[in-house]
């Protein structure tokens, strides 16, 4: 099996992961695009997948999950990364995050990141920048992202939804 494989697999297993604990939180899964052509079809408890949005390169984007919940006054956006072995996931950390700050409508935002194929320093990196909300300015210094492993982000959900 080819490393690609390999991290595409992890990849989703880690995106299973965040719809497990969150249907099991009782949220409805469903795809953007059918929840957008039906809004009241669904609940208002919605875990929403490959959700689009426009990067700051001005392309078509999207991130794995939005979270909607009218019961807990939520909106988050959930990326996620996973890297098992040496790649170029960890490159592509500062573009996520200043499209975090930039480029997604949310003012709140999950990156869960997991895996111990990170170069040295990258989730260092990525959890600094955040912390100190590097490279924000006036105009998008309201947005609250917020950096987790798995176990973290299991801990959130938990302390979130109880």
């Amino acid at each position: 099996m080819t490393k690609r494989k390999i991290a595409n697999i992890t990849g989703n297993q880690l995106e299973k992961a965040v719809q497990t604990v969150l249907s099991d939180k009782g949220f409805e899964i469903v795809m953007y695009r059918e929840w957008k052509r039906h809004p009241e079809k669904y609940s208002k408890e919605l875990l929403l997948k490959n959700v689009p949005f426009i990067t700051i390169y001005g392309h078509n984007g999207n991130t794995e999950f939005l979270l909607l919940s009218e019961k807990y006054n939520l909106k988050i956006r959930i990326e996620c990364k996973w890297q098992q072995s040496a790649g170029s996931v960890d490159e592509k950390l500062p573009y996520l995050y200043l499209n975090t700050i930039e480029a997604m409508p949310e003012k709140e935002i999950i990156i869960l990141i997991d895996g111990n194929g990170f170069k040295a320093g990258a989730k260092k990196w990525l959890r600094n920048a955040v912390g100190k909300k590097l490279y924000t300015t006036e105009k998008n210094n309201d947005t609250t992202v917020m950096v987790f492993s798995l176990a973290e982000f299991f801990a959130w959900a938990n302390d979130t939804f109880g």
